[in-house]
């Protein structure tokens, strides 16, 4: 993970810090507000001391206090109910500071190899300063030189900072009680000292009146401290000076300061850059100051106030339909209008001050620091150690007394003779037991841990002794915070301290505030001491359904332990990845929701978990669309449903319904055919014939067999087929074969030679076989199914590669008409495209479809692949009134990637993985061509041994080009022969020399005449029958020639 800012030590210390609140008159307001800050604002981002200071401990011994900070703020009188940590204002506030807080897209990610998993975090929570995870030299440097801990994730580092600083001020402890009080006047006002009287005056009617709960203050005799607030624009700094001189004589140097401000003047330095450092500090000011707000202002209702019903995170909704998804896109609205964050002042703050103004601050707050506050710390905690000692009759000093405290003697009886509880007010202000508490967290907030823990330590044995849980668990959790703070380590860090603080807030007290604040604390300080094991089962433990926000944080932390191990627990992780995924899911962070099911995936992908992944798939669906993100959406929905499924048939349903309504809104952004994954295509399979259909027998006619896309492909036979036309097409030209003569190839399938594009006549149709396979336990209706073509006129160079980019102006498409559903008649003329209306899908049935093509003109065609629309098939059934049917219907592409064979002919093909081309989808149309049908009559079944029997043949030309030069090729030239019409069998015998002439050719060439267009003839046949018995047979090849003005060209 990224690396934090802070160690861990300086995330604790800056948890608990010195409270001061801030009086101004109305005068010192105005001078700040050019500004456009109040002056608590104004000091904001100056409170961190960058030099050290120094106190003297009971025992007189100087104590170093380093990289201090203290809290300013303006002093707020209205009541804050107990409960106001865990009100609704102070959620939404920390509902929006995660909200505002999103992993940034398209950031650079890193891949972390765990065990056989590798997983991608983004740069946030890259585990960077892990040994265990990288060999780097630099790394292990940083890591043993450095104590910077590992931080987990900005989202939850925002909403810890400001958990821990809109905790509310408590009657068991002090740490938020004020400390100080700035009294700000302006020089300007007519008597300064008289304002700085009245301003003393409120301070004391709001601590000591009782008219007013809230603010807490930290002792009785509150430091104040007197700021006379001068504009360097506008005042007299004479007269400035010289009531800064009279504040120094009544209230000592020590006691009082002269700030000057606003030295800045817009006509001189108009172009100058001044840095604003308040920004940061207002945004959450403003979210800040919702929690003191009542209840009933809050226009929006928290996420956190989601259903009392627990839903269990993996379970899926079987009666999830389109319906939920639009109440998800109206809840998307207003999503998207609550995550907008709340607008602050508008720009140009501090615009009246120079840097020499930002460092006259600075050195007002080291000032009053040093001068005022440490002073005054520890002289309380001087006077608090002398009380306790005369009331205790103890030593001298308690810091002396450390041993005889933990000696195991008696603990002295209490003079407190109320009842107590476990929870309400247990000790009047006076009780040595809270002054021993109140010492303790002094020494904490200025750094003497070492005499805070013995403080803490005997606190916690006396509110033991009394039962005073409340006060007990406060001192336990300080005791093990101060014990791991303390320089040097001489104790290790008291774990069952925090858990035992953990158990009693939240078990006994009810205080899951104070009990999810010791939480943080303690997994921060397990985790830099790599025991990420007690850390995860700490923040699993602190889950619950009081609030889904707190309960996602912790859940994904916990998950980030578990990777973070030395041995990581990689299911671990991704399964409370899911969990924290389900939480924020429930709070409303749906961007938190959808990265954590993303993460969880990369662990659950292609390892056989199939429903979990189903599950993941199903929401990273739902929570893609409610965020706007319907390309993702899809891409999720289609794992869903390609992948071979062990969901019930109702549960595909639903998905099928979501993914099509997702489908449809995605498509209707898109301006060319989205690509649809169902059904199934199995692309290798795919046949194309080329040619008609042949006829059947008519009558007393049997046709003679073709190929067809009836009959299985037979390797064999199509070798012989092959040879005999090689035959003949040696015969035609003079006993050579061409060199580039190809082969006919009447129908094209996997087993099929592929490597050139075959040749398809115009005006005959190419029909493409499709294999489609329905993955579901749910059938599919599939409407307009027709095939995607491009196609580029003669003159265009043919592609060679699949992958071949046709010219805009070369290339003729029907995506265009066939993506809107109008047909494909405008490119009738060109090809003609058929069109199914319906085609039916069973659940999980494989079924073929044969898709027609008419080219009329020539060129090179390239079968894309198929377009149709996709529904539910049940939808099919439901009335008109529901308009189910419009609304689940979606029209797509599915493209044919048809791979050739692997080759396996180099050594670099044998290594790798390489497949050669497969051009049977690219067919050349060419100019029409002659088209010859052969039918026998009075064929037949059976002949004797030796027997001559006489048939008839017919020829016809059915197609608009006129042939000539029929020949015949066949196996068997032996066993038949033709001849004229006029001849009879009686002038053969099987000597006949006659008979010899006829049948003892095996190819030649028929001299008949030309047959014109549409042209019909008959010949007669002798058929001889072997003289031996056995079962035979004849396979005869026809081979023609176009006749036209510029020659011959073969065609069977």
């Amino acid at each position: 993970m990224a690396q934090c800012v802070q160690s861990v030590q300086e995330f604790v210390q800056d948890s608990f810090v010195p409270m001061v609140a801030v009086l101004c008159s109305e005068e010192a307001e105005r001078v700040t507000r050019k500004n456009k800050l109040g002056f608590a604002e104004l000091l904001r981002p100056f409170c961190r001391l960058t030099s050290e200071g120094h106190i003297r401990d009971p025992n007189n011994q100087m104590q170093v206090v380093k990289n201090l900070r203290i809290c300013v703020n303006n002093v707020v009188t209205s009541p804050t109910p107990a409960s106001a940590a865990s009100s609704p204002a102070l959620r939404r506030l920390l509902n929006d500071v995660v909200l505002s807080c999103q992993p940034q897209e398209g950031a650079a990610t890193n891949v972390i190899t765990a065990g056989d998993y590798d997983l991608s975090f983004s740069d946030h929570c890259v585990k960077a300063s892990l040994p265990w995870y990288s060999a780097w030299r630099e790394t292990l440097l940083e890591v043993s030189t450095s104590q910077h801990h590992t931080a987990t994730t900005p989202w939850f580092e925002a909403y810890r900072e400001n958990f821990l600083q809109s905790m509310p001020a408590s009657d068991h402890e002090f740490l938020n009680h004020y400390l100080a009080c700035l009294l700000v006047v302006s020089s300007t006002e007519a008597v300064p000292v008289e304002q700085f009287l009245k301003l003393s005056q409120e301070q004391h009617r709001v601590q000591h009146s009782g008219e007013y709960t809230n603010p807490k203050w930290f002792i009785p005799n509150t430091l104040k401290y007197y700021v006379l607030l001068h504009d360097m624009s506008e005042g007299d700094e004479q007269r400035a000076d010289s009531v800064y001189e009279d504040m120094k004589q009544r209230y000592g140097h020590q006691g009082c300061y002269l700030l000057k401000l606003n030295s800045r003047t817009s006509s001189a330095e108009e172009d100058e850059q001044i840095p604003d450092p308040w920004s940061q500090y207002l945004h959450r000011n403003t979210l800040q100051n919702q929690v003191g707000r009542p209840c009933v202002s809050l226009l929006h209702a928290e996420a956190d106030t989601s259903p009392l019903c627990c839903v269990h995170p993996l379970q899926l909704d079987p009666a999830s339909s389109s319906g939920s998804l639009h109440a998800l896109t109206a809840a998307n609205a207003e999503l998207k209008k609550g995550s907008r964050e709340p607008e602050g002042p508008a720009g140009g703050h501090g615009a009246c001050l120079t840097l020499n103004d930002h460092d006259h601050i600075r050195q007002f707050i080291q000032e009053f620091t040093f001068r005022g506050l440490l002073p005054h710390v520890e002289k309380n905690i001087r006077q608090l150690n002398d009380q306790l000692v005369s009331r205790k009759g103890l030593s001298r000093s308690l810091f002396t007394a450390t041993k005889k405290w933990f000696g195991g003697g008696k603990v002295p009886e209490k003079s407190i003779s109320e009842p107590k509880s476990t929870c309400g007010l247990l000790y009047p202000p006076e009780a040595p037991e809270l002054q021993i508490r109140k010492m303790a967290d002094l020494c904490f907030l200025v750094q003497h841990y070492e005499l805070a823990y013995s403080c803490y330590h005997t606190a916690k044995k006396d509110f033991l002794s009394d039962q005073a849980m409340l006060y007990a668990a406060g001192a336990l959790e300080m005791a093990a915070v101060s014990a791991f703070l303390q320089p040097g380590a001489p104790r290790p860090y008291p774990a069952h301290y925090m858990d035992t603080a953990i158990q009693t807030y939240r078990d006994v007290c009810k205080n899951m505030v104070l009990a999810e604040r010791c939480a943080l604390l303690s997994a921060e300080i397990l985790k830099s001491q790599g025991k990420y094991s007690e850390a995860a089962t700490l923040l699993i433990k602190m889950t619950s359904e009081d609030s889904d926000l707190r309960s996602a944080l912790l859940l994904e932390q916990a998950a980030h332990c578990f990777i973070n191990m030395r041995n990581p627990m990689v299911r671990k992780f991704a399964f409370h990845m899911i969990l924290a995924g389900h939480r924020f899911s429930k709070a409303g962070q749906r961007r938190h929701a959808l990265r954590c099911y993303c993460q969880a995936m990369q662990v659950y992908k292609e390892r056989g978990w199939s429903l979990a992944e189903d599950h993941i798939n199903f929401t990273i669906g739902r929570q893609s669309f409610t965020l706007s993100q319907p390309e993702n959406a899809v891409t999720a929905f289609r794992h869903i449903l390609t992948n071979d499924s062990r969901q019930t048939a109702t549960q595909q349903g639903a998905f099928l319904r979501e993914y099509l309504y997702v489908y449809k809104v995605t498509a209707s952004t898109l301006y060319s055919l989205p690509e649809l994954p169902l059904p199934c295509i199995h692309s290798s399979a795919t046949r194309v014939y080329f040619g008609h259909e042949r006829r059947l027998a008519e009558g007393e006619k049997q046709a003679a067999t073709h190929v067809s896309l009836d009959q299985e492909y037979d390797q064999d036979t199509a070798a012989m087929w092959g040879h005999l036309e090689e035959q003949l097409v040696a015969a035609a030209n003079r006993g050579t074969v061409p060199a580039n003569f190809q082969p006919t190839q009447c129908c094209l399938n996997s087993q099929t030679d592929n490597l050139r594009h075959p040749l398809a006549v115009a005006e005959e149709p190419i029909i493409v076989e499709v294999t489609f396979r329905n993955p579901l336990k749910v059938p599919l209706a599939l409407s307009n199914l027709s095939l995607l073509w491009r196609f580029s006129a003669d003159g265009a160079s043919p592609s060679q590669d699949r992958t071949t980019d046709w010219s805009a102006a070369e290339v003729i498409t029907n995506e265009e008409t066939v993506s809107v559903g109008v047909g494909t008649w405008p490119l009738d003329d060109v090809v003609a495209t058929e069109i199914i209306v319906e085609f039916l899908l069973g659940p999980e049935e494989t079924k073929t479809a044969r898709l027609r093509l008419l080219p009329h003109a020539t060129g090179q065609l390239h079968i894309v692949g198929v377009v149709r629309a996709l529904t539910h098939s049940v939808d099919v059934l439901l009335s008109p009134g529901q308009q189910m049917l419009d609304l689940m219907v979606v029209r797509g592409r599915q493209d044919l990637k048809i791979r050739g064979p692997r080759l396996n002919q180099t050594k670099e093909d044998k290594m790798l993985i390489r497949h050669g081309l497969d051009l049977r989808l690219d067919p050349i149309i060419t100019p029409p061509m002659p088209l010859m049908e052969v039918f026998f009559l009075q064929f037949p079944t059976a002949l004797l041994c030796g027997e001559i029997r006489k048939a008839y043949v017919e020829f016809c030309n059915v197609s608009g080009v006129a042939l000539c030069g029929l020949r015949v090729a066949s196996t068997h030239p032996d066993f038949f022969t033709f001849g004229s019409q006029t001849t009879t069998i009686s002038l053969y015998g099987m000597s006949s020399p006659a008979l010899h002439q006829c049948v003892g050719r095996r190819t030649g060439g028929c001299h008949l005449p030309i047959y014109l267009c549409s042209e019909m003839r008959n010949d007669a046949m002798c058929c001889m029958c072997p003289q031996k018995h056995k079962p035979i047979s004849v396979m005869a090849y026809y081979f023609l020639q176009q006749l036209n003005s510029h020659g011959t060209s073969a065609r069977d």
